[in-house]
């Protein structure tokens, strides 16, 4: 029998890159988002760290539907704007979600800082509750700098803007499975999975 496990998230492109990763890591286990679940009030993420807003939700998911929970709360840090846009980083521009206008503000931004000092990291804190009132949190960055103007197409968010340190593409033109394999998401992912598979296990 398989065991149903909540991705509590809307977003497609995330979705995607979340199944990639643990539907082939934990074998019987079916990855279900927030569209296939009946809905739910979502509280807003009000937390202060990734790691706060990822709990928040995933406890929320498991509130709701009483099922195995993974939630993540991921963003950029630039390291010019002394860490923001962070936790704000869906809705810098003041609409969620609009990776365009997101963009656009925080190169402007940016805009007098020089190439040498436009380091910035992406942050993912991913965590997991169950039912039964496990929890765990696990955090990892992706280091790199910004470029000037938007570059390649696959990925979301920041993506087109960012270098990964030790490559001269943006995130936005790596395929997704290299993108998987090196992100903050990735890793932190990565690290989540034996957890996982332990806790699923034992279900």
């Amino acid at each position: 029998m398989s065991t149903r496990l909540l991705l509590a998230t809307r977003n497609p492109g995330k979705l995607a890159e979340l199944r990639r990763l643990l539907e082939s890591a934990v074998p019987g286990v079916e990855v279900v988002g927030l569209r296939d679940v009946p809905a739910y009030p979502e509280a807003p993420e009000t937390g202060a760290t990734f790691a706060e807003n990822a709990l928040l939700k995933a406890r929320e998911a498991v509130r709701y539907t009483d099922l195995p929970a993974v939630a993540d709360d991921s963003g950029l840090t630039v390291d010019a704007l002394n860490g923001m846009p962070g936790v704000l980083s869906a809705r810098w521009s003041g609409r969620h979600g609009d990776d365009d206008a997101n963009t656009a503000l925080l190169l402007g931004q940016i805009a007098d800082v020089p190439d040498e000092r436009r380091g910035a990291a992406f942050v993912c804190a991913a965590a997991l509750v169950t039912p039964d009132g496990t929890e765990r949190v696990l955090e990892a960055q992706w280091r790199g700098r910004l470029i000037r103007e938007k570059r390649g197409s696959n990925g979301f968010g920041y993506d087109p803007v960012f270098v990964p340190e030790g490559l001269d593409v943006t995130s936005a033109e790596l395929a997704p499975e290299e993108k998987d394999a090196r992100s903050h998401r990735g890793q932190a992912f990565a690290a989540l999975v034996p957890v996982l598979a332990e806790v699923l296990r034992g279900r």
